[in-house]
C-alpha cells in the first residue's frame, strides 16, 4: 500500500499564495475528510498529488517518491480522482470511457470491458453503458467518473466533492460506497462540504477531519470529536451546534433569532 505525504507544500500562481507551508501524512487504509471555505486550497491540494501542479516549494510523496517523478502507469497503480467535472469531448460510449481507465494494466480489450462493466454495475450506471458520454446529464457522468475511478484501482483514491450533481439518494448511496471502498483497503482523501455526510462512510470514530484555510491546516481531527462543531465554526465564521439524531450527531449553523 502507498502512503501519501505533503511535506513543507506552498504553491503559488504569480502573486496568489494558494499553499502555504502545508504538511500532512496520510498513511495507507486513512479515510481523510478535507473540508474548508472556497479557495482555501483543497483542489489544489488534490491535483499536486495527482502531478496536475507542481509545488512551488516542498514535495509530494507518493510512497516515499515524489509524485512529479514517477512515470504515469506507475502514478496510476497509486492514485485515482473523481474531479468535480468530467471533461467529454468526444462522443465514446460509457462502457469504452470506464475501460479507458484500465490504460495500466498489460490486458486485452476484452479483459478491460469485464471490469468496465462491473465498475458500471457497483455504481448503478450499467443503464448507460452504451450512450455517448457527451449524451448525459451532469449527475450521470459524475457516476461514469466514479465507474471510471473503481475500474482503475489505485491504492490511493481522491474525490473532489463525489455527490456533486446528485439528488440527495445519490448522495447518500455515494458515501456508503466509499465507505465500502475504504474497508476494502483503499486510502482515501475526500473534499467535502456537508460533513454530515460522512456518517454514510461508517466507523466514524476513524474518518479524520481535515480543516483547510488560507491554504493552510486549521486541524486534523476525528469526525466523533466533540470540539469538531465549535472548530468548523472558526473555520466558516459560523457559530455551529451539534444535534444528536436517532444514531448520530448533526452539525449545523446555530439559528439565529431575528431582533
Amino acid at each position: 500500500m502507498t502512503p501519501l505525504e505533503y511535506r513543507d507544500l506552498s504553491v503559488q500562481i504569480g502573486e496568489r499564495t494558494l499553499l502555504d507551508g502545508l504538511s500532512l501524512h496520510v498513511p495507507p487504509g486513512d479515510f481523510v475528510a478535507l473540508i474548508g471555505p472556497n479557495g482555501a486550497g483543497k483542489t489544489t491540494l488534490l491535483k499536486t498529488a495527482l502531478a496536475l501542479r507542481a509545488p512551488s516549494k516542498g514535495s509530494v510523496l507518493l510512497g516515499g517518491k515524489p509524485a512529479l517523478e514517477l512515470p504515469a502507469r506507475v502514478r496510476a497503480e497509486k492514485i485515482a480522482w473523481l474531479p468535480q467535472h468530467l471533461r467529454a469531448d468526444e462522443p465514446v460510449t460509457c462502457l469504452e470511457s470506464v475501460a479507458a481507465a484500465r490504460f495500466r494494466f498489460h490486458e486485452g480489450h476484452a479483459a478491460s470491458l469485464k471490469v468496465a462493466e462491473s465498475a458500471l454495475a457497483r455504481v448503478a450506471a450499467s443503464a448507460l453503458a452504451a450512450r455517448p458520454i457527451t449524451e448525459l446529464s451532469g449527475g450521470e457522468r459524475q457516476r461514469i467518473a466514479f465507474a471510471c475511478l473503481i475500474a482503475q484501482d489505485a491504492d490511493i483514491l481522491l474525490f473532489d466533492e463525489p455527490a456533486n450533481h446528485l439528488d440527495p439518494a445519490q448522495q447518500l448511496e455515494v458515501y456508503r460506497l466509499l465507505g465500502e471502498l475504504w474497508r476494502e483497503g483503499h486510502t482515501v482523501v475526500c473534499i467535502n462540504h456537508d460533513v454530515n455526510l460522512l456518517h454514510q462512510v461508517g466507523d466514524g470514530a476513524r474518518v479524520r477531519v481535515v480543516g483547510l484555510g488560507k491554504g493552510r491546516i486549521g486541524f486534523d481531527t476525528k469526525l466523533t470529536d466533540g470540539a469538531l462543531p465549535r472548530q468548523l465554526g472558526e473555520l466558516f465564521g459560523l457559530e455551529m451546534e451539534s444535534l444528536k439524531g436517532s444514531a448520530q450527531r448533526f452539525i449545523v449553523p446555530r439559528h439565529r433569532s431575528s431582533p
